[in-house]
């Protein structure tokens, strides 16, 4: 096996373990709304604790110099804006979806932002796109649509809809920051494009929350300190790095595509952790939208 063969290896695999912490991501959140929270204390608590992380990786870097002087403002501000959509509006997107759906429907929708990497690198990145991916696109909504519908029917309210489309623009915001992520890292590395556009990213959602929110009369269990633990460290910051290393090492539409692995851990967690129904019609959406994602990983 050659150098190439092996880095190409080596992103896949770090791919595949980013996609399994991140694919816990839903069940620790939901896990912490059983215990009374909303996703604004999640969203904010998760940010808090992850942010003394990435400033120490990042006063690391900044000591050993040499690592930065390719950080031009340039670029830094280019990590600010997607810092931005990439985890706080994407984030915030996601959080408000699961107070409305089931963590196997919110992982399953968040899943085409595989898709939605192919569209926008059809649109902007002048990378075609072919028939194969419009089968791709018909295979995988309809699939959605199946999920949602049954979802629909099982809790006999209109709030499913509004969490499919708020987790539709968390995903389409995530496929943004893949995309655009790829020069970026090539340029400056993916441990200190992370640390920087992460930081940003709980800077921007800790300044948004103590300015419009009062959480001095907030009640946390236990429990819901220990889920905020495991979702702030385990499922998001060691996956940005890995994801981010993915992303170096193979490309941004391969690091999305191994993501279709994501929403059947995801679902297969929720059904034992969480209780969630998994029937005919739930089994017949998730392999739709496999079957469309895999078409494409295929073909790449």
């Amino acid at each position: 096996m050659n150098n190439t063969q092996q880095n190409t290896l080596l992103g896949l695999l770090l791919a595949f373990l980013g996609t399994f912490l991140f694919a816990l991501k839903s069940i620790f959140i939901k896990l912490a709304y059983f215990e009374g929270l909303n996703s604004d204390i999640v969203l904010m608590l998760r940010m808090a604790i992850a942010l003394p992380i990435y400033l120490g990786i990042l006063g690391y870097l900044f000591w050993k110099k040499d690592k930065c002087k390719v950080l031009t403002r340039a670029t830094f501000f280019s990590i600010v804006g997607l810092g931005f959509i990439g985890y706080f509006l994407a984030s915030l997107l996601d959080l408000k979806g699961l107070e409305y759906i089931s963590a196997g429907l919110e992982r399953l929708t968040l899943f085409t932002y595989p898709i939605f990497t192919a569209i926008l690198g059809a649109l902007f990145f002048a990378t075609p796109l072919s028939k194969r991916i419009i089968i791709v696109l018909l295979t995988t909504y309809l699939g959605l649509w199946i999920m949602f519908s049954q979802e629909s029917l099982l809790s006999g309210n209109n709030n499913t809809q509004t969490g499919v489309i708020l987790v539709f623009f968390s995903a389409l915001s995530y496929a943004f920051y893949v995309l655009l992520s790829k020069n970026i890292i090539g340029k400056i590395g993916s441990v200190l494009f992370t640390a920087v556009a992460m930081s940003i990213s709980s800077v921007f959602v800790l300044f948004f929350y103590f300015l419009l929110f009062d959480f001095s009369q907030i009640s946390i269990s236990h429990n819901a300190w220990l889920w905020i633990f495991l979702l702030a460290i385990v499922s998001t910051v060691i996956p940005s790095f890995l994801i981010s290393e993915a992303i170096h090492r193979i490309s941004p539409l391969q690091t999305s595509i191994v993501g279709m692995l994501g929403p059947v851990v995801t679902i297969i967690l929720a059904v034992f952790i969480l209780s969630e129904p998994f029937g005919i019609y739930q089994f017949l959406g998730v392999s739709l939208v496999a079957l469309g994602v895999g078409l494409l990983t295929f073909r790449r």
